[in-house]
């Protein structure tokens, strides 16, 4: 059979390469662009990681320059964070790079919110307990007060010692904010979604809560955590404000921060430049690692909970709670233990 007429089949075998050829070069070009993108995003967040980490406002001695907890042999490797929400009530902001004033002087701020984070070492738990204003604890050199009056009266390392103190925990790294950055940063993300379970009036704050899901903006997001008049909870319906709005923000931080997604990765990075400070021994590559790690982490990873109460009382003169010391401690070995 010649050439021309070829063998049956030939021709379609013919098609069938060109064909294949065809596919596996589309194929190839695909996957080399996808590689560009994660590759261009990867290559984003190291430099923005830099960029904005240098840009960062570091708090020097954050922490206590005594004997410090140590971490027992069974420390699951993870990180712990005391995170501090102040009541500076400045005209001008006191954290982040905005910031315009000093962040602590003596008796100006309190921690108006305050929680111990423990994350996970494979980023993918975390624990998150708030400890409520108005516990009465014993504060290094003040005797006992309430826990908010530590950061008053001695800035971010007698907050630390006395929490360390109280738990018995190390704390990693701290960071704060205030309410300038808290407003900032919630706009930043375009606001906040949070579902009111039922309308409520504040009449120190004259602020009116619509039950139903609200995206919160700034003034509206602040008054929200704030709140602890007009709910039947007081001070323990505020704490459950606060970390629903965490769990609501951490939602919508994630879904702005991405290895395909350099601008957005961008935004939510000077956001949080501009808004938080935190301790001087975090280094830009604590930052980075911690940016990557939390890509991954979802709300639903994350145990909310209260540092356990055995009741209320007056003492001189003022509300205060009484903690489970004993449970407290027996939490957190758990959770470092382990990390559950």
């Amino acid at each position: 059979m010649s050439a021309r007429h070829g063998w049956p089949g030939w021709q379609p075998r013919q098609r069938f390469g060109k064909r294949h050829r065809l596919v596996r070069a589309v194929l190839l070009t695909g996957l080399a662009l996808v590689l560009a993108v994660v590759g261009l995003g990867a290559g984003a967040v190291w430099w923005g990681t830099d960029h904005y980490g240098d840009q960062v406002t570091r708090i020097p001695d954050a922490f206590p320059s005594g004997p410090r907890p140590f971490r027992p042999a069974s420390h699951d490797g993870g990180t712990t964070f005391l995170l501090a929400g102040v009541d500076s009530r400045s005209q001008r902001p006191t954290t982040g790079s905005d910031a315009t004033a000093r962040l602590w002087r003596y008796g100006a701020q309190r921690s108006d919110t305050l929680m111990l984070v423990h994350l996970s070492a494979d980023k993918h738990r975390t624990y998150v307990m708030s400890l409520p204003r108005d516990s009465w604890v014993p504060i290094p050199g003040h005797g006992s007060a309430k826990v908010n009056a530590a950061f008053s009266w001695g800035g971010p390392a007698l907050l630390v010692q006395t929490v360390e103190q109280l738990t018995r925990v190390r704390v990693d790294h701290f960071g704060v904010i205030d309410w300038h950055g808290f407003k900032a940063l919630t706009d930043a993300v375009g606001g906040v979604p949070i579902t009111v379970p039922e309308d409520s009036y504040d009449p120190v704050l004259e602020r009116h809560f619509t039950a139903g899901t609200h995206v919160m903006h700034g003034e509206e997001a602040l008054a929200y955590v704030r709140q602890r008049h007009g709910v039947p909870g007081g001070e323990l319906d505020r704490i459950k404000h606060q970390q629903q709005f965490l769990r609501s923000l951490m939602t919508e931080i994630r879904s702005e921060v991405g290895l395909t997604d350099p601008f957005g990765t961008a935004r939510m990075l000077d956001a949080v430049t501009r808004a938080v400070s935190v301790d001087d021994r975090m280094s830009n590559g604590d930052l980075r690692d911690l940016l990557l790690g939390l890509r991954h982490l979802d709300a639903s990873d994350t145990t909310f909970t209260i540092a356990p109460i055995v009741r209320s009382e007056m003492i001189r003169g003022q509300y205060a709670l009484i903690l489970d010391t004993a449970e407290l401690r027996a939490r957190w070995r758990t959770v470092q233990n382990d990390g559950s």
